[in-house]
């Protein structure tokens, strides 16, 4: 069987990523650069690492509370070692955790302005991912935060432009807020970043494993096994 690849080969006596020899890599570039080059096929400009390395740092940590950070808990509760337990967390990245980002990027990405997008989807009774959240109801400020980051860097502002004007257009033809909300506003940089959407829910995940190795290897250090639902936590419906 004969592999195709562009991504990495052995070349001059040693490994080059990208036509990048990994020994050079290692010795000159930070992680989020060599994310960069691995999915882009060129290394970024001072302006773009920051930006990624900013995403990064958005996704790392929400809580206990979240599914990716209480699932690869219990699952080391139950004496599992650490890649199990991340294995489990990287299952609970989907639709309504971690995943809205590849749905907002491709909504984003249409060719319709956001009064047509509205619209549409107000007419289909279809949610537009990347807008509202259960706790920040007026504004998420970690997508204030990544926002003012990419003015900062002079980052390009179609597609944070047309996130903003969905969000206004949501609060006009619904008669309701819903704030762009993390995956909102990484979709929208990602995508003037120019990456793909089918990496919006491999960026949440990159961002958030190292919360998930935190709570993992606490839940292994401090706690007994194993976790398990109290009788009052259950309701019997039958």
């Amino acid at each position: 069987m004969r592999w195709k690849t562009s991504i990495s080969q052995n070349k001059d006596g040693g490994l080059q990523i990208r036509g990048q020899q990994l020994l050079t890599l290692i010795k000159d570039h930070s992680f989020t650069e060599a994310i960069f080059l691995l999915l882009k096929g060129k290394l970024p400009t001072k302006a773009e690492d920051a930006m990624v390395n900013a995403l990064l740092v958005a996704c790392v940590e929400h809580g206990v509370a979240a599914p990716s950070a209480f699932v690869p808990r219990v699952v080391a509760s139950t004496g599992n070692d650490m890649n199990a337990s991340l294995a489990a967390g990287v299952l609970t990245i989907s639709k309504y955790h971690g995943g809205a980002i590849e749905a907002c990027m491709n909504t984003l990405q249409q060719d319709a302005e956001p009064a047509e997008i509205v619209k549409s989807s107000l007419e289909k009774g279809e949610r537009l991912s990347g807008f509202g959240h259960k706790v920040y109801t007026d504004a998420d400020p970690r997508a204030q935060a990544l926002f003012t980051k990419a003015s900062e860097l002079g980052l390009g502002v179609t597609y944070i432009t047309k996130v903003q004007g969905i969000e206004a257009e949501l609060a006009s033809q619904k008669g309701k807020k819903l704030p762009i909300n993390i995956d909102g506003a990484i979709a929208a940089i990602l995508c003037e970043l120019g990456f793909d959407a089918r990496l919006g829910k491999a960026f949440f995940i990159l961002g958030r494993l190292p919360g998930m190795m935190a709570h993992a290897l606490e839940e292994m250090t401090n706690e007994k096994p194993y976790r398990r639902l109290d009788d009052e936590d259950i309701e019997y419906t039958g």
